[in-house]
């Protein structure tokens, strides 16, 4: 534009508030009320936003408590003063009102309108990482999940494992971080031995070729009669007059499994071939399940290979009298002063214990990865107490990372018949559970009469769509930390707060502006255009997503992302019922609606993107 050409009204607005968020001019407004009305200083970190009540009318809410002791006037008297302060300024309040010590704070429609045609313009002033950080510095991280054993196949546990990490990774992505997705196979052990011996006790040589079973199928299936087997044995123990824990001890597979593991870390060929052999069927059956789940990794890790950098570390700590000898003859470090236990690290027979590896791992990772920052755990919450002392082991060996091993811990997931065991054999297969999903998700299309005109194979791919929708959003719709219930039906209902409810929505979005590509569209500063309820509530939370995706990166928290963009899903189906769209005859409200709808339609996109969920362009 030429020095005399006359910007228009939404520009010279925008500029105003430094085009695109209203709070941090709102707070230097208010600032200056309370400096001016009240003769007092007060540092704009300190003013704080909450969400404005649904029963009430505003966009945001100040608290106005914390300055009463300086106006020496009631929580009302005070609101009211700096509320009249505000709307004496320049900022573009429309309006307030005040209840009790809170001031509800309306912001002119014309904000909202020229938000939305500056985001319209440039998604990457919504979609950005530098509009997500808000100016933070992003980070070198790293995410370990899934980390299975290779004596089962992933079960819904592990499901909610791989989902969580996957989605938290995204988040920290999108809010700019270098992020580094993990996997750790716990390919060794005694629990790994269970499995081989009972194959090579029971199997009769039988492999997934010969079963037709997925390989982490057939192993577990081994698991699971090792535990059988071994229960038998210390049953008939105790009734020969032991004691239940001198008959687990004694129980005749006990021996020969701990036997398979001396062997095992002594390089015995045989056992190393057999142990060879049925992992490698465990990680074509995982490579299955984890493609199903959409979810990758950018290294492997695997325990086998890094326990022995763990032993290494033990002895040299041993050396270095960090850890000690005890008179069993084990190695362990005294924690006490920490205000935790003694920690065997190298039982006394010289064989590794669960962190010994994991103290390997951790060293193995900051050397792969020089510069690193933050280590995030993936993990239930019934390893807390295992990562503490991780911690509390790497700060004793003076590594300058050990505050940056960091434990996201979650909540198990439970059926409505109780808790899974894998032992037992009672846990939900995650490749059942899947097409168990799958098929619900045809049963409910079907029935709906959604796709009579789809080709089969399209069909089918939607289908898997929908079921993962279905599944991915009702497990991290819920807060990492809480323990959840699991629901297979309810996940897949097209209404409510569910996946394929989301997903229906954008294909309704999608489908209207497919419609819309038929009229004019009318290129417009929309001044006077009166916002409608509906459309003011859509922008609004379509202003909320930077806000909404970086405090769920801070949080570690995918139910951020699912919650809200189910309130976006919701609200543009508000707007729908109660608008018309694409009208001829009104160019310029089209115009002006499509534009909401196609920002609605990459808000969810993106949002569910995060989440891991492909959304259908029809439906």
């Amino acid at each position: 534009n030429s020095p005399t050409s006359r910007k228009p009204a939404h520009y010279l607005i925008m500029k105003e508030i430094k085009f695109l968020q209203f709070e941090n001019p709102l707070k230097d407004v208010i600032a200056l009320a309370i400096k001016n009305l009240y003769i007092t200083e007060v540092p704009v970190n300190e003013i704080l936003f909450q969400e404005t009540k649904k029963e009430f009318e505003g966009d945001v809410t100040l608290v106005v408590f914390p300055w009463t002791k300086v106006s020496k006037k009631s929580p009302e008297a005070t609101a009211i003063d700096i509320g009249d302060y505000i709307k004496s300024s320049t900022f573009p309040l429309e309006s307030y009102n005040v209840v009790k010590g809170f001031l509800n704070l309306k912001i002119e429609s014309t904000f909202w309108i020229n938000f939305l045609l500056s985001v319209s313009s440039d998604n990457n002033l919504l979609f950005s990482s530098s509009s997500i950080q808000a100016g933070k510095s992003p980070g070198y991280l790293m995410v370990e999940y899934s980390s299975p054993n290779t004596n089962k196949p992933l079960h819904l546990g592990h499901i909610r494992n791989n989902l969580l990490g996957f989605s938290v990774s995204q988040i920290l992505k999108a809010n700019g971080n270098k992020v580094v997705m993990v996997n750790l196979v716990n390919d060794r052990g005694i629990h790994i031995c269970k499995s081989m011996l009972a194959w090579e006790k029971f199997g009769n040589n039988e492999t997934p070729a010969s079963t037709g079973m997925k390989g982490d199928h057939l192993v577990g299936k081994y698991y699971v009669l090792f535990d059988k087997k071994f229960r038998e044995q210390v049953e008939e123990l105790i009734k020969n007059g032991m004691s239940r824990e001198e008959a687990e001890k004694k129980a005749p597979l006990q021996k020969e499994i701990e036997e398979m593991l001396r062997k095992w870390e002594a390089g015995d060929s045989h056992t190393k071939d057999l142990w060879k052999t049925m992992n490698n069927w465990v990680y074509e059956g995982f490579a299955v399940t984890y493609k199903k789940l959409g979810v990758s990794f950018d290294k492997i890790y695997y325990e086998s290979d890094t326990y022995l950098l763990g032993k290494k570390m033990v002895e040299n700590g041993l050396t270095e009298k960090v850890f000690f000898r005890s008179d069993d003859g084990s190695a362990r470090i005294d924690l006490t002063d920490a205000g935790l236990e003694q920690k065997v690290l190298l039982r006394s027979d010289g064989t590794s214990v669960y962190i010994t590896q994991d103290i390997g791992t951790a060293q193995l990772r900051f050397d792969d990865y020089p510069g690193l920052e933050k280590l995030i755990y993936v993990v239930g919450n019934e390893q807390e107490h295992h990562f503490k002392v991780l911690r509390e082991i790497f700060r004793k060996l003076n590594r300058p990372w050990a505050d940056g091993l960091f434990h996201l811990s979650y909540g198990m997931v439970d059926l409505p018949s109780g808790k899974m065991k894998s032992r037992e054999g009672t846990v939900v297969d995650g490749d059942d559970l899947i097409a168990e999903i799958v098929e619900q998700a045809e049963m409910t299309t079907k029935a709906q009469g959604k796709l009579d005109d789809y080709d089969n194979e399209v069909a089918k791919d939607l289908y898997h769509t929908l079921g993962m929708g279905a599944l991915k959003y009702f497990i991290l719709k819920v807060d990492p930390k809480k323990r959840m219930l699991f629901n297979p039906a309810e996940s897949i209902d097209l209404n409510g707060n569910t996946g394929p409810f989301i997903q229906y929505t954008y294909a309704r979005i999608r489908s209207v502006l497919r419609k819309g590509n038929s009229i004019k569209k009318v290129e417009s500063d929309f001044v006077s255009h009166k916002l409608s309820k509906e459309e003011k509530s859509l922008i609004h939370l379509i202003y909320l997503y930077p806000q909404t995706v970086r405090e769920a990166g801070e949080n570690y928290s995918p139910a951020l992302v699912a919650n809200y963009v189910y309130e976006v899903a919701k609200a543009y189906n508000h707007f729908y019922h109660d608008h018309v769209i694409v009208d001829e005859s009104q160019l310029e409200t089209s115009s002006f609606r499509l534009k909401i709808s196609e920002l609605t339609s990459s808000v969810i996109r993106e949002s569910m993107n995060l989440l891991g969920i492909n959304v259908p362009e029809r439906m």
